[in-house]
Order: C-alpha cells, then sequence, then structure tokens
C-alpha cells in the first residue's frame, strides 16, 4: 500500500475559504430581481421603456407625485402611511418604503448588507438595523454608519392616483 501524501494546512484552509466565498456569493446573488430605473424611485407608468427590447433613450426620473393610472403590483400600503422624512417598514414583504421628500417616494430591500438582518426602523433620516447598528439614508438606501458597507438595495415602485404604493 503506498503512503498517504500530506497535504500542508495552508491548501486545506484556502480550499475552505474558496468553498465559504462560492456559498456566500452565491446566496447574496439577485438572479430573480426585476431591472430598476437605476433609482429605484416610484415613475408614472407613461416614463417606461417602449421599445421591445427595453432599451430607453433618456432614463425616467423619479416621481414626484403620485403617478396617473394603475399599479402593476399589489398595493403595499397607501402613501399616507409614510411620512415625510422617514419610511415605514413592511416585515412581511422585507421591504421599507421612505418619502425623502414630501410627494417623493423610494423602496429598498429591508434586508441589511452586513449580515443580512431585517431593518426594524425609520429615525432621524436613517433606516436602522437593530443586529449591529448599520443605518442607512433614507433618500437613497446609502451606508450611513457600519458596519454595513454596502446600500440597501432599491426596488422600483408606483404610486397610484389613488394614493396606493406597489412594487412596479
Amino acid at each position: 500500500m503506498s503512503e498517504p501524501t500530506r497535504t500542508a494546512r495552508r491548501t486545506v484552509l484556502a480550499a475552505g475559504a474558496v468553498a465559504l466565498a462560492g456559498g456566500a456569493l452565491t446566496a447574496c446573488g439577485g438572479g430573480d430581481e426585476k431591472q430598476t430605473n437605476g433609482a429605484g424611485a416610484a415613475t408614472p407608468p407613461s416614463a417606461a421603456p417602449s421599445q421591445p427590447d427595453g432599451a430607453s433613450s433618456a432614463p425616467p426620473a423619479p416621481a414626484s407625485s403620485p403617478a396617473e393610472g394603475g399599479a402593476t403590483g399589489k398595493a403595499l400600503l397607501k402613501a399616507a402611511a409614510v411620512p415625510v422624512g422617514g419610511g415605514t417598514v413592511l416585515k412581511d414583504e422585507k421591504l421599507v418604503v421612505t418619502q425623502p421628500t414630501a410627494g417623493s417616494y423610494r423602496c429598498f430591500t429591508a434586508v441589511c448588507t452586513h449580515q443580512g438582518c431585517l431593518v426594524n426602523k425609520v429615525a432621524d433620516g436613517t433606516i436602522d438595523c437593530p443586529c449591529h447598528g448599520s443605518k442607512f439614508q433614507v433618500a437613497d438606501g446609502a451606508v450611513a454608519h457600519g458596519p454595513a458597507t454596502r446600500p440597501l438595495a432599491e426596488k422600483k415602485i408606483v404610486v397610484s392616483a389613488a394614493g396606493e404604493i406597489s412594487l412596479a
């Protein structure tokens, strides 16, 4: 019988690190997410791309008032339920809807980019995670205070003429 080859400890640790990193990247992948307008903000339905390949000559601007017509998704909440300068956490949907300025609504995932906890409140202009203290700006989801290093993912929303906010 031949003598087994010895594997260096460094090789085993490196292989384990590669396996963990691959698993983390797979878990964080967003293959099912819909494309946003780049801002994730509510936009009127008429601002949606009209070309078959989804290309548009100019990106739609964020909505500053409720859009005309109906929303394409299930209503999440009424616009009146989102305070100006603050927001509302929708735990079941894992979303947070904010209103940084009067009539301008934004939507972000409620999953903290640090370790995946759900944010639990919006206060003093930030979206707050209770697990390790990360805070994100209500206006754009950017990190205001770590340990998170990446912003919250934005989701495209529409605001109906009736004042209902829905995913686009």
